[in-house]
């Protein structure tokens, strides 16, 4: 395998070390690529949506008011510069054109020699000055697989899963959204297989490679045709998955408070700018704040040291008292005390601020600087790139399409992690946030019951109770502070996808009113950003999924 890959990104040649996805190739064109002109906040004039305002008439202006080299993957629907948020391919900022594919999620598609490359700032116009665009050139090649155990998932949940139902004798396969080498490992062992980061994954992965699964690498669910059947998309077309029994194992996201400045290109999730540079994305040498709440704030400032970055600091919105609550709650678990002692230790000389949040981003057209809250003072702090993620929220969506019951804002399981579907099974992060322990026990309960072995996994229910009592301390201990909900202001964006300002959605009383009257949650993600910000803002709840439950190509819904 060569060590370096080399693509075209906006016609200019861009090397990458080989494993890199195409998100890496278009960051690191930016520092290779000079400005044609330098934009300042006095020579851009924004244009904003207002009722009666035709949005595609607002994005060519801004468009042509900065015909220069921007730090953008996309432009928003009012022509701002955007770029990477999440790392996992959820938000859809990453989109860019590859090989005359447009909308491509660049951070989920492996770089490869002679790619093309183009972002909506790449110079590449018709005679009118609109970005030009591209039809699809997929050749589509329908897919059909018949399992007995379908794991939608290839996390710790799912690994696990896999193993015991594999072991037990089952026919099994696993379906994963992310493209290898990225999976089998979900975002906490993402790209570990080959060279693991801990004695877990490496004792996961060995155990995985003793047994007989299949894997389906890069395809995302979309729809259930019928019972027994499950689609979804791959880079080739439709795959059909028939299955006897079902493990749903799809993990969580991030939750993002939106905060003035936070759709800047260089504001990214916590996790997602360690799913990034795990894809090589660049970070050495660049001035990163990490903030947010939960215990991957550490887990992620240490990652990107180790990679070279500077880590200015680590700010905790939770304070000092639930923090030392949750220090006592360790004591019964001494593979985290191990676990952060050593994060301490690998962050020696960084400071970690509880009870201290972004609330603001500053900028023009990239970061350049974050304000920083901590009781009554407030102050700037130059970076590079922001790092911010407010704790997780579980990916419910799969399991509501097919009719599952949703409990709190998890997938509600039995003893046996059986849904309310018979047949239909729930593990990890999905049934609520807990943690990796609980993940594993989870979902080796779930593969044992899905093949018939309820009497083993009887085994795991106590275990699965301690690490249920430690994920409810977890809980409590990183909830969000009231104060979070004043962060954003009027013209604050909380629909990236859509630019629908706060003030807009101030107006509405439901989830539904807000969708039917601005579009908000009607974009890409189709809500897994917004409709978790919402939430938390305005105490609204998604009332329905339905299919498709991502955005799928036109053709391979009329198949």
């Amino acid at each position: 395998m060569p060590d370096s890959i080399t693509l075209q990104v906006n016609g200019e040649p861009v090397s990458v070390p080989a494993g890199s996805m195409v998100s890496t190739a278009v960051a690191a064109s930016f520092s290779s690529t000079k400005p044609h002109e330098e934009n300042t906040k006095d020579s851009v004039s924004r244009p904003t949506v207002k009722e009666g305002l035709d949005r595609a008439t607002a994005a060519l202006a801004h468009a042509r008011a900065t015909d220069t080299q921007s730090f953008g993957f996309r432009r928003s629907v009012t022509g701002e510069a955007r770029a990477p948020l999440c790392g996992m391919g959820i938000c859809f900022e990453c989109r860019v054109t590859i090989n005359d594919q447009a909308h491509s999620r660049s951070c989920q598609i492996p770089a490869a020699d002679g790619q093309n490359v183009v972002t909506e700032f790449g110079r590449m116009k018709d005679e009118g000055g609109m970005m030009k665009t591209h039809p699809s050139s997929f050749i589509l090649h329908p897919l059909s697989i018949e399992t007995e155990v379908l794991i939608i998932g290839a996390g710790p949940a799912g690994i696990a899963a896999a193993y015991q139902a594999a072991k037990s004798g089952k026919q099994v396969c696993v379906v994963d959204d992310n493209p290898a080498p990225a999976s089998p490992g979900g975002q906490i062992w993402r790209a570990d297989q080959a060279k693991p980061s801990s004695p877990e994954a490496r004792e996961w992965f060995e155990r995985l490679k003793s047994v007989n699964v299949n894997f389906v690498h890069g395809a995302r669910i979309f729809a259930q045709p019928e019972a027994g059947c499950l689609l979804a998309e791959t880079a080739d077309g439709n795959c059909e998955l028939r299955f006897e029994k079902l493990i749903l194992a799809t993990g969580a996201r991030e939750r993002f408070v939106p905060f003035p400045g936070w759709t800047l290109p260089g504001v990214t999730g916590a996790g997602g700018l360690q799913a990034l540079a795990k894809s090589n994305y660049p970070v050495a040498g660049k001035r990163i704040v990490v903030a947010g709440s939960g215990p991957l704030l550490m887990a992620v400032a240490a990652y990107l040291k180790k990679r070279g970055a500077e880590i200015l600091l680590v700010a905790e919105q939770a304070g000092w008292n639930r923090l030392l609550r949750f220090g006592v709650a360790l004591l019964g678990q001494p593979s985290k005390i191990a676990q952060a002692a050593s994060l301490k230790k690998q962050l020696a000389g960084v400071s970690y601020l509880p009870g201290c949040w972004p609330v603001a981003a500053k900028g023009n057209d990239k970061l350049e600087a974050v304000t920083l809250r901590r009781g009554n003072k407030t102050w700037d702090i130059e970076c590079d790139l922001l790092a911010c993620g407010f704790y997780l929220v579980p990916n419910v969506e799969l399991a509501a399409m097919l009719g599952c019951t949703i409990e709190n804002g998890a997938v509600a399981v039995n003893e046996f992690q059986q849904t309310s579907l018979p047949g239909v099974y729930c593990a990890g992060e999905t049934t609520g946030v807990g943690g990796l322990e609980l993940s594993l026990v989870e979902g080796q309960i779930a593969g044992l019951a899905a093949a018939g072995r309820e009497d083993l996994a009887k085994a795991l229910l106590a275990e699965r109770a301690r690490q249920q009592r430690f994920a409810e301390v977890l809980n409590r201990t990183f909830a969000l502070r009231e104060e979070l909900r004043a962060l954003p202001t009027a013209e604050t964006l909380i629909c990236r996808c859509e630019d629908v300002s706060f003030e807009r959605l101030q107006h509405q009383a439901s989830w539904r009113e807000a969708k039917l009257q601005t579009r908000c949650g009607m974009g890409p993600c189709q809500g897994r950003i917004c409709g978790a910000a919402t939430e938390f803002l305005f105490g609204w709840g998604v009332e329905s999924v339905r299919p498709p439950i991502f955005p799928v190509r036109l053709e391979n819904l009329t198949r």
